[in-house]
């Protein structure tokens, strides 16, 4: 059902672009990007997901690749960052909590005594 209002936001031509870049920011690039702290990313990968988030701004905006408008040019349109630079701020939180908790596993490791 959610699907439906969302479409329904995101192809209306009367509806400005900031709201839908809004739109866009928090219930697309979430579900896009959910749980990318944890994985093992590749280059491919964040490749993939760049490409699939100039397809879906694009249509947002109702461009086209033949357009020839820049990919920053139509993020500015709508007010968004790279899927890339989320994905390293959210990768980059999630190690900042693993150094603050002390009874981390990773903690752990880095207290254990290592004979020499």
């Amino acid at each position: 059902m959610w699907k439906k209002k969302t479409f329904k936001v995101l192809c209306d031509k009367r509806i400005p672009l900031k709201l839908k870049g809004r739109v866009y920011r928090m219930v697309v690039r979430p579900t896009l990007s959910y749980g990318a702290e944890c994985w093992p990313i590749k280059t491919s990968h964040i490749q993939r997901m760049k490409v699939a988030e100039m397809i879906m701004i694009r249509w947002i905006c109702g461009h086209m690749r033949l357009d020839k408008i820049s990919k920053e040019v139509i993020r500015g349109k709508i007010g968004v960052a790279s899927i890339e630079d989320k994905i390293r701020e959210a990768r980059l939180r999630w190690f900042g909590y693993i150094r603050r908790n002390i009874d981390a596993p990773l903690r752990r490791c880095e207290r254990l005594h290592r004979p020499d």
